[in-house]
């Protein structure tokens, strides 16, 4: 060994020793643990605390689907089948599917996905125990990608519950635990961090303002519990972000606030079949770019910009104007338009949110009260019948409320759309649910009496001349 390093060596040493005999309570510290507790980790206190009140969720339907000859599939004979010349044969079977869910409350109330239910003739909820009860749905609101259960006859049945917890609560870096039932294999733990709050840039749900962590969140996962290291749940599971259908580390659950409302509004009565009736705002909104943000003197391009307000907005009316940035709601900062729609939905129905803006570089503060969309004017849904090439079409007028159920946009409140096609009818070919009708034999459609108009009306025998808006694109059809 060369002198220089080890002279060297010996001089760490003797460093070592003398930090030693200084304080030897320290150096036993940092060299040994004192007892066993000092490397053990465990969250098993935790589980056996909140994995009680997680659920298995098991669900049938009846499917159907209508079956062809094997010769359909044949070059040859398949044109004959095409249009139902030779029918087929209906075949009905049951389909069974599978997912997780949270009992939140003592008399049985479970909440879950909407996916997981939707359609479900029967609902079996299968608690950790081994216990098994039939429930009922009560509401699916699947603008949230939530539905709730009522256990049936909970109040004999001493179930475990698990209380909600502002997900606002979390930091990113938290740690936190996802409980389901991935693939069917039966109730599982995994654990990770909270890796972002607020991601809105994908397209789950309306609202896609989600909790984002590492913790394995699979198929069957869905409706799952994730829970902070208090027991308290912050969000239920919903979506992975896949290639192939397994975890890559990147999950999604929906925030408790969200859950809470959805809660509150089945308890108020606030609620269709629709889902829950949430706050409208009549607006059209867009996020921030640091361009745009420096333009408007914001040092950073945190906010939602208003493009465009309805007649009827509550923020028009509390004083918002065109080209306003919304800094926050409830002093809740607003990062972009999808959490401005997220934080407006968690606010009740007849109470005012506290709105911070930005206009010509001075902040301003106003109160905006929560309404449900207007039914203005009166949608008046009505099915075409007769002697006429729209019979089998359902129209209605537009108004905010159908606007916000089919999620168009606040400029797209107008006029009359179609809700439904009779699959039988010759119109079938021509229009879809969505598409807008904005003349008829060269008459302006504005309503749904127009429409009635202008059928009686007719084209003095040259056929029906269709404008329609599609996609986004306006086309027009002669229908002969």
């Amino acid at each position: 060994m060369r002198p220089k390093l080890q002279n060297m060596l010996i001089r760490v040493f003797i460093a070592f020793l003398a930090l030693c005999l200084a304080n030897p309570a320290a150096a036993q510290e940092r060299v040994l643990p004192e007892s066993g507790r000092q490397i053990q980790l465990s969250f098993a206190s935790l589980v056996k605390k909140t994995a009680p009140a997680v659920v298995n969720i098991y669900t049938k339907r009846t499917v159907s689907e209508r079956v062809y000859s094997p010769f359909a599939s044949d070059p040859f004979f398949a044109p004959f089948f095409r249009n139902n010349q030779f029918g087929g044969r209906m075949r009905r079977q049951v389909e069974s599917a599978l997912g997780s869910g949270v009992i939140v409350e003592s008399d049985g109330l479970v909440v879950t996905n909407s996916h997981v239910v939707k359609d479900a003739e029967e609902i079996t909820v299968a608690l950790n125990d081994g216990r098994e009860f039939a429930a009922d749905l009560t509401l699916i609101d699947e603008a949230s990608d939530l539905a709730l259960l009522r256990i049936k006859d909970a109040q004999s049945k001493d179930l475990p519950f698990v209380s909600l917890k502002p997900s606002e609560t979390l930091e990113v870096g938290d740690l936190v635990l996802a409980i389901g039932n991935p693939f069917g294999v039966g109730q599982t733990v995994t654990s990770g961090i909270v890796s972002a709050q607020g991601r809105s840039s994908l397209d789950i749900n309306d609202f896609n303002f989600f909790i984002q962590t590492d913790a394995a969140i699979n198929p069957g996962n869905s409706g799952g519990a994730l829970v902070a290291l208090d027991g308290g749940v912050v969000g239920i599971n919903t979506a992975i972000y896949s290639r192939d259908g397994g975890s890559l580390g990147i999950g999604f659950a929906i925030p408790s606030e969200m859950v809470a409302s959805v809660i509150a509004a089945e308890k108020a009565g606030l609620s269709s079949e629709k889902g829950v009736i949430r706050p409208w705002l009549g607006v059209s909104a867009q996020g921030l770019t640091s361009d745009i943000g420096a333009s408007l003197g914001l040092k950073t391009p945190h906010g939602a910009l208003i493009g465009a307000l309805h007649d009827a907005s509550p923020l028009k009316k509390a004083g918002v104007k065109v080209g306003d940035v919304i800094l926050s709601l409830n002093g809740r900062e607003i990062r972009d338009a999808a959490e401005m729609k997220f934080r407006m939905a968690t606010v009740p129905i007849g109470e005012k949110a506290r709105v911070k803006l930005v206009r010509q570089n001075k902040e301003r503060e106003l109160m905006v009260e929560a309404i449900a969309p207007p039914e203005d004017p009166p949608r008046n849904e009505t099915t075409l019948e007769g002697a006429h090439v729209l019979n089998g079409a359902v129209i209605a007028n537009l108004n905010p409320a159908l606007a916000s159920e089919i999620g168009l946009n606040v400029e797209d409140t107008e006029g009359v759309i179609v809700v439904g096609v009779s699959p039988r009818s010759r119109i079938a070919r021509v229009l879809s649910p969505g598409d807008r009708l904005l003349e008829i034999n060269d008459r302006e459609i504005k309503q749904v009496d127009d429409v009635e108009k202008a059928l009686e009306f007719g084209n003095a025998g040259q056929g029906t001349s269709l404008v329609i808006q599609s996609g986004g694109r306006v086309q027009r059809i002669m229908i002969r």
